[in-house]
């Protein structure tokens, strides 16, 4: 029985990388690669990107798109389980995108 509960964990990771992802890395990739762009461009906290009624984000993968073109934009070398923490982060706090 705890083989198949630790199996079946696996797989629900696996099949879900957001699940599998650290928010808090996330936030604190985001926090030390973004925000400053975003609060030139916002002003205030840089959050208004995300919140903005015209927001162009309308999906998880459009999320996880965006948040590879401001990763190259920006020159920031992420490995592809930090895109996954950055995406389960802003996915998290601001989108709620169930997938």
């Amino acid at each position: 029985m705890k083989h198949q509960l630790s199996v079946a964990l696996i797989l629900t990771a696996l099949a879900s990388p957001a699940l599998a992802s650290d928010i808090q890395r996330g936030k604190s990739l985001h926090n030390d690669n973004c925000i400053e762009c975003h609060v030139s461009m916002q002003g205030g906290d840089g959050s208004g990107i995300y919140t903005r009624p015209d927001r162009r984000i309308d999906s998880l993968p459009a999320l996880r798109s965006q948040v590879n073109r401001c990763k190259d934009s920006m020159g920031v070398s992420w490995p592809q389980d930090q895109i996954d923490d950055v995406v389960a982060y802003l996915n998290s706090n601001y989108y709620k995108f169930t997938e």
